[in-house]
């Protein structure tokens, strides 16, 4: 099979990494910015206040995540609301998109123990499913979840008993390999129809997601697999992918242009590109972190701010990992 496809098997298929529910942080094989700070989620939400007081958002809004894991982003992004503005709670409405039942399951019953009837969370299998006035989605780390094709020299990757040979000629993945200045690497696919999705799935919107990745591709190949906060690139000999399959996250460095131009051939603007360090600081995280020390003292104050620094001191995930965010107009 080719490389796109044995991807997907090892993420997606019946027994793939994401088709069941896996523990993310300390016990897991990676953190991300949600497991590490909810202060993550916070600032999220206030971004989500300033867009409703600009009047871009409506106060009847569906806010929604994609690819929500356990649900923990949204429900910090709904905690956060309600701390900051509780009324909105009685007019936004919550969803995530997500294909999995298991992990449906698994949301429903967090959001049921965090906030009962409080909170009525709606669940859509893809955005197919959606047809919204005003929508706010939000993502963390999936686009370099999208499957892939693996280029090398004017060829691209077979997989045969976990082997992969480039051998295949593909004049679409060349033209892209091309366009990106890549004589090797990941090229990835699924960009353009994600973007035309959401594109019919609401009227208005705004679209924030964060992701490992650059401006512009890697002259080298990324794509490495995660073994209990151990990282292996996929070429790696000490790497036993049969072992691997299925059971270990599979990811690789995002093109942010590549998702840029897949948005803006929808007609929708890209509003902001920037490290996640400069992104959580322009939406009020070390506001939030004011006041919870004018609220609950230094002790907690001070926990808080060691997971903080975390998200965004440039040498761990404050510049490796960037935001972008963008805009449709009804």
């Amino acid at each position: 099979m080719q490389f796109s496809q044995y991807m997907n098997d090892w993420l997606y298929g019946e027994s793939g990494y994401y088709a069941s529910y896996r523990p993310i942080g300390k016990k897991g094989d990676f953190y991300t910015a949600v497991s590490t700070s909810k202060f993550f989620g916070g600032s999220i939400a206030n971004h989500i206040l300033k867009r409703l007081d600009e009047g871009f958002l409506r106060p009847d809004s569906l806010i929604c995540e994609i690819g929500a894991h356990h649900g923990y982003l949204l429900a910090d992004i709904i905690e956060f609301l309600h701390t900051l503005r509780p009324q909105l709670l009685q007019t936004l409405r919550f969803g995530i998109v997500e294909r999995f039942e298991n992990l449906r399951t698994a949301q429903k019953s967090y959001f049921d123990e965090s906030f009962g009837n409080a909170v009525a969370l709606e669940h859509y299998s893809d955005l197919g499913e959606l047809n919204e006035q005003s929508t706010f989605f939000i993502a963390n780390e999936i686009f370099d979840a999208f499957g892939c094709e693996l280029f090398y020299k004017g060829k691209i990757a077979r997989v045969e008993n976990h082997e992969i040979v480039f051998d295949i000629d593909d004049p679409k993945i060349t033209a892209l390999a091309e366009k990106y200045k890549q004589d090797r690497g990941e090229i990835a696919l699924g960009y353009e129809s994600f973007a035309e999705a959401m594109s019919r799935a609401s009227k208005r919107f705004e679209f924030m997601t964060f992701d490992y990745g650059e401006l512009e591709a890697r002259s080298d190949f990324s794509i490495r697999v995660y073994q209990e906060h151990q990282t292996f690139p996929l070429f790696d000999e000490a790497l036993k992918r049969l072992e691997a399959f299925g059971k270990s996250d599979i990811t690789y460095d995002v093109n942010f242009t590549h998702v840029k131009e897949a948005y803006e051939a929808q007609g929708i603007k890209c509003a902001q590109y920037a490290t996640q360090l400069v992104a959580l600081v322009e939406m009020g995280i070390l506001d939030l972190l004011a006041m919870l020390k004018e609220h609950a003292g230094d002790e907690i104050y001070t926990q808080e701010l060691e997971k903080v620094k975390i998200l965004i001191t440039p040498s761990l995930m404050g510049e490796r990992f960037k935001m972008i965010r963008f805009i449709k107009e009804s």
